[in-house]
């Protein structure tokens, strides 16, 4: 095992004018043992980049390291896939469907080892640490469930002991329950091996919950890179804001450690003065039912998820604002509400200033 480092790297596809960055001056350090997601849109680099780490890829600049190796960069000869050390967990699994799960398992251990009674014990080993029974060592794929063929497909990568163990949206074909179960047990395998982790998705809930790191892509570059909470609390910009998590900003006026905007006065997280973009969680947007205390509002849409629901509320100003709030009691469509803002609100420069 052993930490990944990127440093610069740049992977543009066609030529001339023409020519599109996929990947564009991404510098990126995971730690040794460490979980790291990469969370960006569809199309915005984050699949190019964990092929030129795979070395399916090669950068036209800047440099990949494992540890204390590079594998690939500006003046070394490239390490090809197979001599790179690293697992990969592609979106279906990809299990050979003429092996069985004991089969498929062994498959990235050296030949000699595959039928030896050390092959053997190294697949009922990975079978538990990926929280299978062991009896599905004889299991073919087709009688397997979506989550229990992504738990081989894990198994059969850590089987090796890779340096790296890349994921590419490893849980993206599987319904919302089964999603939960198997990325959790595949956190706890990765976490028991001690195994340094990068998995890619476009899923804000799967990034925050499974990640030491989040690093969120946009348009080929990386615009942030930080622990979870930060980048859901403190994201780098309002479109990070809006991507990672809902958010409301709205304009308004800063002096010093509070503001005014069409919510009211709000306190800051940090002090600021004159026009701002504020970034405001819909969960710190408080919907009183009861008192005439706050920012008038009408009720314009509630959807419900049984634990929290999502309000729509159109204030006298017409401003539309997103509030979120439990689940027990909750307005409806038409009914009048007053909003204020709980917490510290994070203020940006609005785009254009200087």
């Amino acid at each position: 095992m052993s930490s990944l480092t990127i440093t610069g790297v740049t992977k543009a596809f066609g030529t001339g004018p023409e020519a599109t960055r996929a990947v564009d001056d991404v510098t990126l350090h995971v730690p040794h043992g460490s979980f790291t997601t990469v969370l960006g849109p569809s199309g915005c680099g984050k699949t190019t980049l964990l092929r030129l780490i795979a070395g399916f890829l090669l950068p036209d600049a800047g440099s990949i390291a494992f540890g204390d190796t590079t594998v690939a960069g500006d003046g070394v000869r490239p390490v090809p896939p197979q001599s790179r050390h690293v697992g990969y967990v592609p979106q279906e699994g990809a299990l050979f469907p003429h092996l069985d799960v004991a089969a498929n398992i062994a498959f990235g251990l050296p030949a000699a080892a595959r039928g030896s009674q050390e092959g053997r014990d190294r697949v009922t080993e990975m079978l538990d640490l990926v929280e299978l029974p062991s009896h599905f060592r004889d299991r073919r794929p087709d009688e397997l469930s979506g989550g229990q063929q992504q738990r081989v497909a894990l198994a059969r990568s850590l089987a090796p002991q890779p340096a790296v163990v890349l994921l590419d949206e490893p849980f993206s074909s599987l319904d919302a329950s089964l999603r939960g179960t198997t990325a959790t047990a595949v956190r706890r395998a990765l976490a028991a091996t001690n195994t340094t982790a990068l998995l890619v998705t476009h899923d804000q809930n799967e990034a925050l919950s499974l990640a030491d790191q989040v690093a969120v892509m946009r348009g080929g570059r990386l615009v942030q890179s930080a622990p979870p909470s930060e980048v859901y609390l403190s994201p780098s910009d309002p479109q990070v804001a809006e991507f990672v998590g809902r958010a409301v900003v709205l304009p308004g006026t800063a002096t010093d450690a509070h503001a005014t905007c069409a919510l009211g006065e709000v306190v800051l997280s940090e002090a600021a003065t004159g026009p701002v973009a504020l970034m405001i969680r819909p969960e710190q947007v408080y919907v009183d039912l009861a008192h005439a205390d706050g920012v008038r509002g009408s009720v314009e849409e509630v959807s419900y998820y049984g634990h929290d629901c999502a309000v729509r509320v159109r204030l006298d100003d017409g401003t539309s604002v997103l509030a979120r709030m439990a689940g027990v009691r909750h307005p409806s469509a038409g009914d009048i509400v007053h909003l204020r803002v709980t917490g510290l609100v994070r203020a940006y420069r609005p785009a254009g200033a200087p």
